[in-house]
């Protein structure tokens, strides 16, 4: 089984969704993925996402609910077989974690696509709900692009 996780600071807003977004595109198109998140800080352990990162999963019926906050560890790089970063803060993070350049390899930022202007999903921890959603359909995007990829061996 192909095991990805999403990355971002507290693993609340951003990657939660992200990871939700992925399950349920694995499903719908019959992949056998399994999809976890972390955070680079530990603030938030054992945390539930952010209220506004379920209500905005809610509307696209995925349910955020039941996922809780980790840290990301370095044994993380033998777990997973990829790593999606939310932004270049996080990618540069990972960076300094790896212990060889197959771990560096994994880790790859999840809007790393030719037609974004911007490789970072931003941070809407400190904004409203319009932030939440305008981060899901970046994520949504992403997501699918991820799912042709696999479906395609890339």
């Amino acid at each position: 089984m192909y095991k990805v996780l999403m990355v971002c600071l507290g693993n609340i807003c951003r990657s939660p969704l992200a990871q939700g977004i992925l399950e349920k595109k694995s499903k719908e198109n019959n992949l056998k993925i399994h999809v976890d998140s972390a955070g680079t800080s530990g603030w938030h352990v054992g945390s539930k996402p952010d209220q506004r990162s379920i209500d905005v999963a809610e509307k696209f019926n995925i349910d955020i609910s039941k996922q809780r906050a980790r840290k990301f560890i370095t044994y993380d790089f033998k777990e997973y077989d990829k790593i999606y970063v939310m932004d270049t803060s996080n990618y540069k993070e990972l960076l300094r974690l790896c212990s060889n350049e197959k771990e560096c390899y994994k880790i790859a930022l999840i809007l790393d696509d030719k037609n974004q202007k911007n490789l970072s999903v931003p941070d809407p921890y400190y904004g409203q709900e319009d932030g939440f959603i305008k981060i899901y359909n970046l994520l949504d995007i992403a997501c699918q692009n991820i799912v042709n990829k696999l479906q395609n061996n890339e």
